[in-house]
């Protein structure tokens, strides 16, 4: 039933000498809470929380709990709801109440990865699963070792089943992983045993940074005993992101006295699914039919899930899609600088290929030169423009002194004889040049092709015009007739 907020004020004012309230505010209740709530604010601005059960089953509940809280307030690092006064009800039971702890409740889906208020969570679940076990005994609460939980879990889903509210499916589903026996080896520890993000009160140094929260306060101790550590994480395995859990879990780890067993996230995923019984046990025990109606569905949706889920993961029937490819760029190949010895092995090929319409080069037939052919060593100053030598780069100097004393093929078809005279620095690197292609300067052609008795035939443009001996000037020796061998 639900209390009116005049009311709860004045149960506090009872139960807590000098408290004269000056505000009221109710929380909302549901019909599926089990206690009404509400805070108060006396006249010297201090806050209070007022906590009556409403039912004889939430009273003995919660006055269970009372002697574990007073013990846990000074061994933990966080604060926990430690009651002040008390006032007796009509119906049976007691109001508790409780000063007021100041702090925000925590949404599980939000949890902030990396350092900061995951880490800090895990870290204080570890702390109440290092507390001594004898503390818990002390104020009278279960304790369990992990095959008598397991045998609890068991007849839970048992007396679920009876009432035919249980999907087939679920019922498979649980009964197969309730009865593996490796998935139960545990030590008992210390619990909560219904922490959910309501249950969680942080603080922040800074509110735009989730990196300096820290868990002010844990509430809510009705459901503590020594049990199973996975039903503290049955709400963070189902919530959380994987990125948050994974930085909780490793902080856990490293504050915990003892080594976590590896199936514990799997334990905490079917205990949050196995949650929905004790509803819907709770619905039936209170005859409500309308709960029981709309638990029963919640296990249905439940099932439903449940089955997308594994048929998303384990259907072999679908290939995965192909993922599509992306274009895959042209690469352009990188310039190979080749050494002297193949650019040189490049020029004699060159040197020695055919002419275009000869059967064989011309170079192999002595009387292809004319008696009045000129030296190819002489060049026109003026075409140079310059009597320096070249200092391009551009060829070896191994080709360059391997084309002197070689014939060679220009880019016009004709054939440039080496002249045994000797040839000055700046001739025989502009002769390379030439050869190679990497000058502008030319040398004289000597044009190849028929001629006739006495004349000389051109084949193509030669630049600079062609140079002719003058009368003055002596005559080419011996060497440069037809036939002629050097003795």
């Amino acid at each position: 039933m639900d209390r009116s907020p005049l009311f709860l004020a004045a149960l506090a004012s009872a139960a807590v000498p000098g408290l004269d309230p000056a505000s009221v505010e109710a929380l909302p209740g549901t019909p599926d809470h089990q206690y009404d709530v509400a805070f108060v604010q006396d006249t010297q601005h201090r806050r209070w929380v007022v906590r009556v059960p409403r039912s004889q089953a939430a009273a003995a509940q919660m006055e269970s709990t009372f002697g574990l809280l007073g013990l846990l307030a000074r061994r933990l690092p966080f604060s926990v709801p430690t009651p002040k006064g008390f006032a007796p009800l009509k119906e049976g039971g007691r109001a508790a109440i409780y000063p007021f702890l100041p702090g925000q409740n925590v949404d599980f889906g939000s949890l902030p990865p990396g350092p900061g208020l995951a880490a800090e969570l895990g870290r204080a679940i570890a702390a109440l699963h290092n507390a001594d076990h004898g503390l818990f005994e002390e104020a009278g609460l279960p304790a369990y070792d992990a095959d008598t939980y397991r045998t609890r879990r068991l007849t839970e889903l048992d007396r679920a089943a009876a009432t035919g509210h249980v999907p087939t499916g679920l019922l498979a589903r649980w009964e197969k992983q309730l009865e593996d026996v490796a998935l139960w080896r545990f030590a008992p520890t210390p619990t909560h045993g219904d922490l959910t993000g309501d249950q969680v009160l942080v603080v922040f140094e800074d509110d735009q940074d989730a990196s300096t929260g820290r868990v002010r306060a844990l509430t809510g101790w009705e459901d503590a005993k020594v049990a199973d550590p996975a039903d503290d994480f049955s709400a963070l395995a189902t919530q959380a992101t994987e990125p948050a859990l994974e930085t909780l879990m490793e902080a856990y780890a490293h504050a915990r006295s003892e080594r976590p067993d590896p199936h514990l996230l799997t334990r905490a995923r079917l205990v949050a699914e196995m949650r929905v019984l004790s509803d819907l046990l709770t619905a039936v025990s209170g005859g409500d039919r309308l709960l029981v109606e709309r638990q029963a569905a919640t296990l249905r949706r439940l099932e439903q899930e449940v089955h997308e889920q594994e048929e998303a993961a384990h259907d072999y029937r679908r290939p995965d899609p192909t993922p599509d490819r992306r274009p895959v760029p042209v690469v352009v190949p990188p310039a190979v600088v080749e050494d002297a010895e193949d650019e040189e092995d490049e020029d004699v090929a060159v040197m020695f290929a055919p002419t275009a319409g000869d059967d064989e080069p011309e170079a192999h037939h002595p009387e292809a030169h004319h008696p009045d052919a000129h030296h190819p060593g002489v060049q026109d100053t003026d075409a140079l423009g310059t009597d320096e030598p070249d200092t391009s780069d551009d060829e070896p100097e191994g080709v360059a002194q391997h084309d002197l004393g070689r014939e060679s093929l220009s880019e016009t078809g004709t054939v440039s004889e080496p002249s045994s005279e000797p040839e000055s620095p700046s001739e025989t690197e502009t002769q390379t040049e030439t050869a190679s292609g990497s000058s502008s300067a030319s040398t004289t052609e000597i044009p190849v092709g028929p001629r006739t008795p006495g004349q000389a035939q051109h084949t193509g443009p030669v630049t600079p015009a062609a140079v002719h001996f003058d009368d003055d000037e002596d005559e080419p020796g011996p060497e440069f007739e037809p036939g002629y061998s050097r003795p």
